[in-house]
């Protein structure tokens, strides 16, 4: 006689082969787990409404560049540009890697070198950045590459001896036309000039 706690495929009663029964009655799940969550359409609306208050607050006026052209440098897909920007707009030193660091010294190698006395003092400037234009270029640890040319020392010597001529020259005419309007004043009027750039007048 079967067991009445069995069913007819001889298993207890309740039995379940680990599928799950299509009949039972609990609520469907929701696949997408954001039941009541704005839908794209109005995620959209909502940020064109905050777009347009903003507008009307003027919190867009007089943004840097605004009304001038893109800046597009050479036309070459730089994907670093951002980082070079910055680091050339607020002039700092020792950040990112050398491929800009070594881009944004270059483009101000000229007055590096205008503010030194000396041509040796020029050489060994030009003599280390060259050197770390190579060192770079050697170690090969990924990002942008290292586009920076090395500088030809004696040309660039040559350059910054020309720059400080042409200053000293500037400098010359600027104390003779400054001597021939003295000249040109009465002898009051001359005192009264030279007073007033002496350093301990107030």
């Amino acid at each position: 006689m079967k067991d009445a706690g069995a069913d007819a495929e001889g298993g207890p009663a309740g039995a379940t082969d680990g599928t799950t029964d299509a009949t039972t009655d609990a609520p469907p799940r929701d696949p997408s787990g954001d039941a009541g969550a704005p839908g794209m359409q109005e995620r959209a609306h909502f940020v064109e409404m905050a777009l347009q208050q903003a507008m009307r607050r003027g919190d867009f006026d007089n943004l840097p560049g605004a009304g001038k052209p893109l800046d597009l440098g050479s036309g070459t897909h730089d994907p670093d540009w951002w980082i070079r920007r910055k680091i050339e707009r607020e002039k700092l030193t020792g950040l990112g890697p050398p491929a800009l660091t070594l881009r944004s010294e270059n483009a101000a190698l000229d007055d590096r070198l205008d503010a030194m006395v000396s041509e040796h003092a020029v050489r060994e400037a030009l003599t280390e950045f060259n050197a770390r234009i190579v060192e770079a270029r050697r170690q090969l640890l990924g990002g942008p590459p290292v586009v920076t040319a090395t500088r030809d020392i004696d040309s660039e010597v040559a350059r910054w001896s020309e720059r400080r001529s042409e200053r000293e020259r500037a400098a010359a005419a600027e104390r003779e036309r400054d001597a021939e309007a003295l000249a040109a004043l009465s002898r009051r009027e001359r005192r009264r000039v030279l007073r007033s750039r002496s350093p301990g007048k107030r």
